[in-house]
């Protein structure tokens, strides 16, 4: 299986999960899973274990599903997954890592493709079904033999599942990487038990997604043989505030019921929370402040916000987080003069990497477009699109920010850029008939105008006529493929 072909079918799962209603774009929890992922891609590349023709190929994106089961999976073409209920149980970024590397090494190692390889009878397009009725089963086994029945479901999930062989290699091509990326080895061996443990609990019968995750005694004596001499198992680097606000936050936004809420929220009250270490308060108190603030009760997440800045302190590791969320707190309750405050002492305050590069990061970004649209001001919604203009340059894919420009623009009364900006984020989740459409509205209105338009209006034009060309044919081949 060419890389091409596979980048294609990836495109194609990818294309159904970006429509699932539990995909998530949270940019705090998507900030720091990149934060992993990206020095892992770098270790791949720097061992060789990558190769340009992948590296140029494959998406290497990672998707977040608000699923609360302890899973990851590897897709096709570059695409990771990993469920909320994951980063919600692991205990350090060397965990979450272990994981990663792990997955990323399946498809570097191109266990897929070589797995697919083996369906000499069947199409691609088939196996993509075959992988979406596995995706579906995983949430509802009915559902999933409505797409996969019988005979073909079983013999599916078998040749999908990875083999003891490759699980072995991606354990150990997974290990290099993590270890050459700066992160701890012993994430590996505390994730194993982790993973072990919660496949107890998730064993409910439904199909897994892409790949179960087998755990053998061998595969963790492995792992364990594998850390440097003299160096204790501790089984991962020590609990950090940073981490356990992430986790909180993963938490929270894989139980969005009001009992699960109101469940955490309750923890942050409790007798026996100030005998807990330093960094798991920190993790109880931000998760409790979240799910307030979801449950439309800002007096209690505003009383939890004060007592985690008291645990936080004025320049601690978590500060930044705590900020982000006192942020979001403000905006959701109404309080935009307070939000606006916040936003100044985000990017400018003791913690920020300054003003210019804090305010770009994507969090604050996007927090900030949202605060300029509730705010309302000219000249607030003008800085704030240039500076999505500039972000969606360097980050093209990124579908919530050309949607956040898309607004900016339509606020401003630039509806043409506005459209297109709404074609770029159908562009970004491979919805190429609904990008088409919007471009040809775009099109419409440019030639409605076009004689009394500005030259800047003409270069947008412009672009548009050559996005059009180039989505109708990725539509067609879109077309091909069903």
């Amino acid at each position: 299986m060419t890389s091409a072909s596979e980048r294609r079918l990836g495109d194609r799962i990818a294309r159904e999960i970006y429509r699932d209603p539990d995909y998530i774009d949270d940019p705090v929890l998507a900030e720091y899973v990149q934060g992993i992922w990206q020095p892992l891609l770098a270790a791949a590349r720097a061992r060789g274990d990558l190769t340009g023709e992948l590296d140029e190929r494959f998406a290497w994106q990672v998707m977040l599903g608000r699923d609360r089961t302890v899973n990851a999976f590897a897709l096709p073409g570059g695409y990771l997954g990993l469920h909320l209920g994951l980063i919600a149980v692991v205990g350090s970024r060397d965990e979450l890592a272990s994981v990663m590397g792990h997955e990323l090494s399946h498809v570097t190692q191109r266990h897929i493709s070589r797995l697919m390889s083996k369906q000499g009878q069947q199409t691609p397009w088939m196996i993509g079904a075959m992988i979406l009725g596995i995706l579906a089963a995983s949430k509802s086994p009915d559902a999933g033999s409505a797409l996969i029945v019988g005979g073909q479901a079983v013999a599916a999930q078998n040749q999908l599942n990875f083999s003891r062989d490759m699980e072995r290699e991606a354990d150990r091509v997974g290990f290099g990487v993590m270890t050459q990326a700066g992160f701890d080895g012993h994430g590996f061996v505390g994730m194993f038990d982790k993973l072990q443990q919660a496949s107890r609990l998730n064993d409910n019968g439904a199909y897994p997604y892409l790949r179960s995750h087998p755990l053998t005694t061998e595969r963790i004596a492995d792992m364990q043989s594998r850390q440097p001499l003299g160096v204790a198992a501790a089984g991962g680097a020590a609990l950090t505030a940073e981490h356990a606000m992430i986790s909180a936050r993963a938490r929270v936004l894989s139980n969005p019921g009001v009992d699960a809420l109101r469940a955490i929220g309750a923890e942050a009250q409790g007798v026996q929370l100030a005998g807990l270490p330093a960094a798991r308060q920190a993790g109880i108190l931000y998760g409790a402040a979240l799910a307030a603030s979801r449950l439309r009760d800002f007096e209690t997440a505003r009383d939890c916000l004060r007592r985690l800045t008291q645990q936080v302190g004025a320049d601690g590791p978590g500060l930044r987080l705590l900020r982000l969320l006192t942020l979001e707190v403000a905006l959701a309750s109404g309080d935009r003069a307070g939000a606006v405050a916040l936003l100044q002492a985000s990017v400018a305050g003791p913690g920020a990497d300054g003003a210019a590069g804090a305010a770009q990061r994507r969090p604050e970004l996007f927090l900030s477009a949202q605060l300029a649209m509730q705010v309302g001001q000219a000249a607030q919604i003008s800085d704030v699109a240039q500076r999505l203009q500039v972000w969606v340059l360097a980050h093209p894919h990124d579908a919530q920010a050309w949607q956040l420009l898309s607004s900016a623009c339509a606020a401003q009364g630039q509806t043409l850029r506005a459209i297109r900006a709404d074609a770029e984020a159908h562009m970004a989740v491979l919805d190429y008939a609904a990008a088409l459409e919007r471009f040809k509205a775009a099109q419409e209105l440019s030639r409605q105008v076009r004689s009394g338009a500005a030259a800047a209006d003409h270069i947008d034009a412009s672009i548009i006529d050559t996005r059009r060309r180039q989505v109708e044919l990725l539509a067609k081949e879109q077309a091909l493929e069903r």
